[in-house]
């Protein structure tokens, strides 16, 4: 059996031997539309990540038996034509939910706790001139009491919510399907939940339903204290709206991993605000960690061990 991954470059130097160990492993950091065409050929079963698997790709396999989406999301793959050759799509679900729940809080916690400004205070030499033991010039807040609002409660937003539960938050949700599923929170129109929460935090799919979600007008409904992270995907915010609201000061702070365009080019507005100082950018790696990279390959060869 020929496995070919078209694009393994984002994994990383996770092992790939639980895949490896199922027949001949071919493996490509990347490649383009016109190389993905030429290295299909002879595959039996297709590993992808963001490469695009279209009418013309699967048509030149004709060996092809199996498509694996080392992800969540397929959009990248002609299901519908897939599914007209008899070619199964199978993907992986739930391997980065710890890491994103983690990614979370880490970005949450520096904004309200002010890391980095204390980090440098030491690193700087500010603290060894001080002549006192501390530096209270800058103000950082708790967590506990403070209401967080979950934009999408799946498995990321339901660990999210009980890593803030510990952490003495209050905790209430909207749904983005429209279904109220999780009766373990309270569940809230959208205007309501940005109106009273301190920490907004996104994790939810981007669809007709979240795209654009949060523009000017929805980022105008939050306290001038509170702070917004999206860990969702980038085309839930307005990027625009969001850096005015940095500038301006209608929002204490924002953390984002994800953004409209990623790579993000050097023109975001995002990279060019006043007060930089209140933002946490990250490159779409909340995912990422050594652990969820180990537990999405193991994902991807039970996958292909199920056979079609």
């Amino acid at each position: 059996m020929k496995i070919v991954f078209l694009d393994a470059s984002t994994m990383g130097d996770v092992s790939f031997e639980p895949i490896a160990a199922l027949g001949e492993f071919v493996v490509y950091d990347r490649s383009t539309p016109e190389q993905a065409l030429e290295r299909v050929a002879d595959c039996e079963v297709l590993i992808v990540n963001k490469v695009l698997v279209t009418k013309e790709l699967i048509d030149s396999a004709p060996s092809l038996r199996l498509i694996c989406e080392s992800a969540t999301g397929v959009n990248n793959i002609d299901l519908e034509y897939a599914a007209s050759k008899g070619i199964p799509v199978r993907n992986a679900v739930g391997y980065s939910t710890t890491a994103v729940a983690q990614a979370t809080f880490m970005q949450i916690l520096s904004l309200l706790g002010q890391g980095p400004y204390y980090d440098d205070c030491v690193k700087s030499g500010r603290y060894s001139s001080m002549d006192i033991f501390t530096d209270p010039a800058m103000n950082w807040d708790e967590v506990e009491g403070r209401t967080i609002g979950i934009i999408g409660m799946g498995n990321i937003g339901q660990r999210v919510a009980r890593i803030a539960k510990a952490f003495g938050m209050k905790v209430c949700y909207y749904s983005t399907s429209g279904t109220g599923h999780c009766t373990e929170y309270p569940s809230l129109p959208l205007d309501e939940l940005l109106g009273i929460s301190d920490v907004v935090s996104i994790h939810a799919p981007l669809n007709d339903r979240t795209a654009g979600l949060i523009g000017a007008a929805q980022i105008e409904m939050m306290k001038p204290t509170a702070i917004l992270v999206n860990m969702g995907r980038g085309g839930i915010v307005d990027e625009k709206s969001l850096a005015d609201a940095i500038d301006n000061e209608m929002i204490a702070g924002a953390a984002l991993d994800v953004f409209v365009k990623e790579p993000t080019p050097a023109d975001n507005p995002l990279l060019h605000v006043r007060h930089p100082e209140r933002l946490r950018l990250a490159p779409h790696a909340a995912w990422a960690s050594v652990q969820a990279r180990e537990r999405l390959v193991a994902q991807i060869a039970d996958n292909i061990a199920k056979g079609w």
